[in-house]
């Protein structure tokens, strides 16, 4: 007993001086599971990232880092405290003249007035520049022939990626350039090694956003990985969950984050919005995006989601405000084109939305969102070879893009190709297991594919988990109905119904089901012999142009029942009125009814 408190407490001091040890590298204490920040080391650390990137023309990590660094304004820090930049002399020369050229976007010549150099910044420029330099005129072949690249075309890709091996595997590259390297392989499609290079990467330079940004594309589990314990693994987790649809555990870290010190973050605020999104909170959504806009209006960034959010909700005026607005700022972006084509999608005109995102395209042909919107308008029209191409393009990109799966699966649906497109709707489902959505295509899919019983689980699921477009019980009830289960199908119906007629906001946008609903449960409960139940039903009928011939045959069909009722029974009171039965129905339907008029 005495050795093991020993043990414990030699294994607890043991802990602490670990965490003194690490104090001075890792900004943060461990407290009640949780990361408690010295915001002043933070600072340090943005500003030292912002140096280095800027250096190197990494400029998306240096506006990450200056927008995150201007969120801590709160956070002063004297001039002892701010860090000191000492420029090496050795090859400055060279740098300096490079970086004008890399500037300028003149990257041959950066190649060119760097092939000699060996300190770190210089080859970095020497290896960055004949990469974008690549992509560039990659490019510009794409724009002038009007179709994406060949992508087995890569051969001066090729090469670059064999002169950074060889520099790599003899410890030549430092923590820029295992990133460069990253991105070369990932390009290559070399996704395991490319992960295991940025993770090389981020222990290196943990400041490097854009290696941190890569790897949450990359991985499906950011548990899996060993990475270094800094602040910055935080930021990494909400977008890594963000991206592989672990929407809630992402808004928590976000949250956390806030509380910590980064609540003026338009980052984080962006989290929260994509994060809303994802979860179809829409509402909320639109929200935090109008709050973006409110502190920075001229960001485009995420505005892409922004207006598929007003496109969803239809607000029309809201997205022709919109799209006015970002043409103002930057007509070239490709959050620009996209807000465009939204808008004219919303409009119907799916040629002119194409055209817009087709420019998008070429802007950036690595923006998934254009691609798989141009798919959904070519499913708009009917031209299902150029969708099927549009979402294969998107799933290249990000495999996880539920939504190209999903296009996948209604385009060969409509092809009459079940079996292609049960495989889709699996993949997508897969990435979103508890949207209604997926697993209500699948069970229709099952239902052509005569897999009966599949169909039954996958509706049953979709009831369970909350159907979001009201789908899944009239599914199950037409299909019991198909059946002949009558019982069944009535249960069904009768829920469907119920749900319908307690949901005050939401209103399905197929009324017909509804009501064809209720003629089901006025013909079921006629039969049964339950006259008041079935006169319920069938009144309600009336209030649908479709229905309203069917209810009053119905009513009359009832009425003569009732007839022959009288006439059998031997009445002890007389009856009251003819109005309809009220709560005390078996159906406990809460409708509110009035007395039969002549029709």
């Amino acid at each position: 007993m005495a050795t093991s408190v020993y043990w414990l407490f030699d294994f607890v001091f043991t802990f602490k001086k670990l965490l003194f040890l690490t104090s001075s590298y890792y900004p943060f204490t461990i407290y009640s599971n949780r990361y408690i920040m010295d915001l002043k080391s933070i600072k340090i650390d943005i500003i030292k990232g912002i140096h280095k990137c800027s250096q190197r023309g990494l400029f998306h990590s240096v506006k990450w880092l200056s927008e995150l660094n201007y969120s801590l304004s709160h956070v002063q820090l004297s001039p002892e405290e701010l860090p000191k930049f000492e420029e090496s002399e050795v090859e400055l020369e060279a740098y300096l003249l490079a970086k004008s050229y890399f500037d300028l976007k003149e990257y041959d010549r950066c190649t060119h007035f760097t092939k000699d150099c060996t300190s770190a910044k210089t080859k970095f420029l020497f290896y960055y520049s004949q990469y974008l330099s690549i992509e560039k005129k990659k490019l510009d072949n794409m724009t002038d022939s009007n179709c994406p690249p060949d992508p087995t075309k890569n051969d001066k890709l090729k090469n670059l990626c064999a002169q950074m091996q060889n520099d790599f595997y003899q410890n030549k590259l430092d923590g820029f350039m295992i990133y460069l390297y990253g991105i070369i392989l990932k390009r290559l499609d070399l996704i395991a090694l490319a992960i295991d290079v940025f993770t090389k990467a981020v222990a290196l330079e943990p400041m490097l956003w854009c290696c941190w940004f890569e790897l949450g594309k990359l991985v499906s589990d950011k548990n899996t990985l060993s990475l270094p314990d800094h602040w910055m693994k935080q930021f990494y987790s909400s977008h890594a969950c963000l991206e592989q649809l672990r929407n809630d555990e992402a808004l928590q870290i976000c949250q956390s984050l806030c509380t910590q010190g980064f609540e003026n973050s338009t980052y984080l605020m962006s989290q929260f919005a994509l994060g809303h999104h994802n979860n179809r909170d829409l509402d909320k959504a639109i929200n935090m995006f109008k709050k973006i806009l409110e502190i920075d209006p001229y960001r485009l960034d995420n505005l892409d989601t922004y207006s598929n959010l007003l496109y969803v909700q239809e607000m029309k005026t809201q997205l022709a405000d919109l799209a006015h607005k970002v043409v103002s700022i930057d007509k070239y972006r490709v959050e620009t084109c996209c807000v465009i084509g939204n808008y004219y999608s919303l409009r119907s005109d799916h040629a002119k939305a194409v055209l817009y995102f087709r420019r998008a395209l070429k802007l950036n042909p690595q923006f998934l969102s254009g691609w798989t919107l141009m798919g959904h308008e070519f499913m708009e029209m009917k031209n299902t070879n150029a969708a099927i191409q549009s979402y294969r393009h998107a799933i290249e990109i990000n495999h996880r893009d539920y939504r190209a799966w999903y296009g996948l699966g209604q385009t060969y649906e409509i092809m009459k190709m079940y079996f292609y497109s049960l495989y889709y709707y699996k993949q997508a489902q897969q990435l979103k297991p508890n949207d209604s959505r997926m697993i209500i295509a699948l069970g229709e899919t099952y239902e052509k594919l005569d897999k009966i019983e599949n169909a039954l689980k996958c509706y049953y699921k979709a009831c369970s988990i909350g159907d979001v477009e009201g789908l899944a019980l009239i599914r199950l009830a037409k299909l019991y109905d198909k059946l002949n289960e009558t019982e069944n199908a009535a249960a069904a119906f009768t829920e469907y119904c119920l749900r319908e007629d307690d949901s005050k906001e939401k209103v399905y946008d197929d009324q017909t089901e509804f009501y064809n609903a209720l003629q089901y449960l006025a013909n079921y409960h006629l039969n049964k012999g339950q006259i008041d139940d079935a006169y319920t039903y069938a009144y309600k009928c009336l209030e649908c142009d479709e229905t309203k011939e069917q209810g009053k045959a119905l009513l009359r069909v009832i009425a003569t029942k009732r007839m022959e009722q009288g006439n059998e029974m031997k009445m002890e009171e007389p009856i009251e009125n003819t109005s309809p039965p009220g709560e005390a129905n078996s159906s406990d339907m809460n409708f509110s009814l009035m007395i039969m008029e002549n029709q």
